[in-house]
């Protein structure tokens, strides 16, 4: 099996060489987390949340039956999070609100009922989505995945307990609201992330991302929170642990 043609074992062998030695593999739709359970179960370094993203929600691929598939892959031991979900305002239009939140806040249901991590996709949508979540009781453990927002957004985060996950973004120059974000973030809310293929870090900017990247994020937060390397990377592995296992 391939990520973006790169065979699964060399993505895990490649990140295992620089020290990652955990991978959460999202599911966006039925079959990509269908596929992301399996990995989780061949790959004792992969772990995999399963979702209906909210821009296939926004198009009706939230359905019942997509759902129930949702529910089943839920119960799975290797699958330790429910995500990506949430809202996305940039590449769904208003005809789809409706959609993205009723599925939103059916996915926050499997996940408390499964006790399972939520991993938030939120672009555009702050607002609405720490609305929906305050409605619904926000589960235990609430992670949002590609971390957006600013200082105030990262602050309304820490004081609910979320945690934000940090792709390539941060490094990039014209990131600094982003970068702001990070400082204000609490050690002990934050992750990091490739959001693969996507958000390469500087200076490989363009480039396909994969996990044995993640060490270039790890160091600009470390320089952007002003902590040493060593200690960035056990707090963010721990909190790794505390969220997904």
């Amino acid at each position: 099996m391939d990520i973006m043609g790169v065979p699964v074992r060399q993505v895990v062998d490649e990140a295992a060489a620089v020290g990652i030695t955990r991978i959460v593999q999202v599911g966006t739709d039925v079959p990509s987390s269908r596929w992301s359970a399996e990995q989780a179960e061949t790959y004792v370094a992969v772990l995999a949340t399963v979702a209906i993203h909210p821009n296939e929600a926004g198009r009706g691929g939230a359905g019942p039956d997509a759902l129930a598939v949702i529910e089943q892959l839920a119960s799975r031991e290797r699958v330790r999070g429910i995500g990506e979900t949430g809202l996305d305002r940039y590449r769904t239009g208003p005809e789809g609100y409706a959609a993205q939140e009723e599925s939103f806040r059916a996915h926050i249901d499997i996940a408390k009922r499964h006790g399972k991590a939520l991993v938030i996709h939120d672009r555009d949508a702050h607002a609405d989505v720490l609305r929906v979540l305050a409605e619904e009781g926000a589960p235990e453990r609430t992670v949002f995945h590609c971390f957006s927002g600013d200082a105030e957004m990262a602050q309304a985060c820490a004081e609910r307990g979320y945690v934000m996950s940090f792709a390539g973004t941060v490094t990039f120059k014209n990131a600094d609201a982003l970068r702001e974000a990070a400082r204000v973030a609490p050690l002990d809310q934050v992750m990091v992330e490739t959001d693969a293929p996507f958000l390469t870090p500087m200076p490989y900017r363009g480039r396909p991302n994969a996990p044995y990247l993640v060490p270039l994020t790890l160091r600009a937060l470390a320089c952007i929170k002003a902590v040493d390397l060593d200690e960035i990377c056990a707090r963010v592995a721990a909190t790794g642990m505390r969220m997904f296992g």
